[in-house]
């Protein structure tokens, strides 16, 4: 598998169409309108999702698409990449896409002992707190779709703390996006304006 991965990227440039300048053209600067906040799931491929383009969304990627409550952290790449794609891309949409049969969403779900992965651990502590309520009424789906729907709204309410969302967010700037994506059929969902996903096939 990894000798197929290195032949497709050494072969890249010859498939990429360098004859209309589109790459040459990214050199000039990035100017994404929208951050996509997921999980690092190699199942989920946000460009393939989207179908955007180099240079078209800012991609934000770690495990369960956690947000960290603002100043939690002295030093966090989560906020960091926030923050400058904010300031400084001036991105008008946040998408924060949160998927089935998550293996973040499962550890928290099932109680996984997470001695020998305290990493891991320490980072879905974050994300425990807010997911507490329905972890004990966990059902039965394998693909946790409540658990990793209420896990999207819980992110999309620590984004809303940040200054410069909030900023933007009350002056219009600044849209927020809540999906859940549905691995074994391919299926969005997107969060409504009375809080509910709905599907669209």
């Amino acid at each position: 598998m990894m000798r197929a991965l290195i032949e497709h990227a050494r072969s890249f440039r010859r498939r990429a169409d360098f004859d209309h300048g589109e790459y040459r053209k990214l050199a000039d600067g990035q100017f994404p309108e929208a951050l996509f906040i997921t999980c690092s799931d190699s199942r989920v491929i946000p460009a393939l999702i989207t179908g955007a383009r180099p240079g078209e969304i800012f991609e934000l990627r770690n495990a369960g698409n956690i947000v960290p409550p603002h100043g939690m952290h002295l030093v966090s790449g989560e906020a960091a990449t926030i923050e400058y794609a904010l300031e400084v891309l001036g991105v008008s949409d946040i998408v924060v896409c949160g998927h089935s049969h998550c293996g973040a969403m499962g550890a928290l779900a099932s109680g996984t002992d997470l001695s020998r992965l305290p990493g891991v651990g320490a980072w879905l502590s974050v994300a425990r707190p807010g997911l507490a309520p329905a972890l004990g009424t966990a059902s039965d789906d394998p693909s946790l779709r409540e658990l990793a729907q209420l896990n999207v709204r819980n992110q999309l309410a620590a984004l809303e703390e940040y200054p410069a969302a909030r900023r933007r967010l009350e002056t219009g700037r600044l849209r927020l996006h809540g999906w859940f994506y549905q691995v074994d059929s391919a299926e969005l969902w997107e969060l409504d304006t009375d809080g509910d996903f709905r599907a669209h096939s």
